[in-house]
This record gives structure tokens, C-alpha cells and sequence, in this order.
């Protein structure tokens, strides 16, 4: 299957590390003009280092809804629509796992505005164009917290990553009559950036084994992984697939 992206623009956010980083990478490989998004301006820089000419950086604040806007509006003057619009920005924000009675609103509504609302906002951006073009691909990126339970024991993230996978679904049947396939990656542990890396330094050896021994595979996977899959949703080969949730993890 030789996957080309020729003349389309993919708008990646989470771009300075991890998934969003590798799945930039790829689709700029592939052909793709590629918008790299996210807060981290040096990290982001990095990105558009690996990813070659063919990407440019974006600060960009996906909680924003007017900054949403306005950007998506800069990127189609400058580039056309919006074809490929990857929402991988998320997160649990720093936060630990801790008992339900000891979380704030502030706490709450943060991860939910990162990883649900910002999908909806740029999704909610970009679809004027792709439906004036009958063509677009959006990819969510969740998590196996959004179809099972958290191992962060957070429960703003699991909450979020589930009502993104309910976003994904209910997305694919209004946006479908224009030739938009709206689909979801839900990833399992990945060491992908500074806080899953944390997660495993936190286990103990034993834990580590039973976290690995669990997967069907007997290893854990890694950001390109998760790309791989992503370009698979997002090319000419799966424009008969929308609203499904991909589990790319090693197998359950």
C-alpha cells in the first residue's frame, strides 16, 4: 500500500513531541504541506527540524476557540483548506492520580478543554472548508483510557478521552454527506514524552514486567506506531471508514 498525500494540507496539533511529532513526520514524508501546532515553541521548532521544508510551526493554543479561528482562517489564505486535520493535543496536564473528592473545577474543566474541546474546535474550524471541497480526513487521537479505565487514575482524562471517542462517532454521521471520514486512534502505554516517561520511571521493575507481560505482543510500542495508523485513517485507501476507534496497542 504506497500512501501518498500530494497537494493536501494536514493540520497537525501536539506537534513538539511524541504521537503529534512522529505523525507530523510522516505525513510531511509522504507528501503532505504539514501545519506542526502546539504551545511549545522550542519543542515545536525541533519538529519542523526533523520533519524537513515541507512543515511549518504553529503556536498555537487549542483551548482558544477564537485563536482556533483565527489561525485555521491564516492557514486556508495561505495554503487552501484544511485537508487532513489531526487533533493529537492532550493530555492530563501535569496532574496525578488522587482521590475523586480532592479534585477542583479548575483541575477538572483543564484536561476536558485540552483534549476534548480542543478537538472540537479545530474540527469545528476546518469543516466549512472540507465541506465546500466534499473532501476531509479528521483523525482523533484518544486512548485506551477512553475505552477502558485510566492507569494515570485520573479521572478528568479518562472522562475526556471517552467523549472525544463519543465526539469521533457523532462527527462521522453529521460530517459524512460531504465526503468527511472522522476517525479515532486510541493508544496504548506509549513511552512518548515527558509524562508517560514519568509513569514508567514511577513503576517498580515488577511493575514494568506485568505492564509488558499484558500485552499480546510482549512489547510496548512507540510513536510511529501510532502514526502508522493515522496514516492509514487519513489516506485515499480509507475513504470508506468513519467513526471507528483503532486500539493500537500491542493487543489486550
Amino acid at each position: 500500500m504506497n500512501i501518498r498525500f500530494d497537494e493536501r494540507t494536514a493540520l497537525v496539533t501536539g506537534a513538539a513531541h511524541g504521537f503529534g511529532r512522529a505523525i507530523a513526520i510522516a505525513l510531511a514524508a509522504r507528501g503532505a504541506r504539514v501545519i506542526a501546532c502546539d504551545i511549545l515553541e522550542a519543542e515545536l521548532t525541533e519538529t519542523v527540524t526533523l520533519a524537513g521544508d515541507a512543515c511549518e510551526p504553529l503556536v498555537l493554543d487549542v483551548t482558544d476557540r477564537d485563536g482556533v479561528q483565527a489561525a485555521v482562517a491564516g492557514i486556508e489564505a495561505a495554503h487552501g483548506t484544511v485537508d487532513i486535520l489531526v487533533n493529537c493535543a492532550g493530555g492530563v496536564l501535569g496532574q496525578i492520580g488522587r482521590p475523586i473528592e480532592e479534585i477542583g473545577e479548575a483541575d477538572w474543566n483543564a484536561i476536558f478543554a485540552v483534549n476534548l474541546s480542543g478537538a472540537f474546535y479545530l474540527t469545528q474550524a476546518v469543516a466549512p472548508g472540507m465541506k465546500r471541497q466534499k473532501f476531509g480526513r479528521v483523525v482523533n487521537i484518544s486512548s485506551g483510557a477512553g475505552l477502558g479505565i485510566s492507569l494515570t487514575g485520573i479521572q478528568a482524562y479518562a472522562s475526556a478521552k471517552a467523549g472525544q471517542i463519543g465526539l469521533t462517532r457523532q462527527l462521522a454521521h453529521e460530517l459524512g454527506p460531504f465526503g468527511i471520514t472522522v476517525n479515532n486512534v486510541a493508544p496504548g502505554f506509549v513511552r512518548s514524552n515527558p509524562t508517560t516517561e514519568r509513569q514508567w520511571e514511577a513503576m517498580d521493575e515488577d511493575g514494568q514486567k506485568k505492564l509488558v507481560d499484558n500485552i499480546a505482543l510482549k512489547r510496548l510500542g512507540s510513536p510511529d506506531d501510532i502514526a502508522h495508523a493515522v496514516m492509514f485513517f487519513a489516506s485515499e485507501q480509507a475513504g470508506w471508514i468513519t467513526g471507528q476507534v483503532l486500539s493500537v496497542d500491542g493487543g489486550k
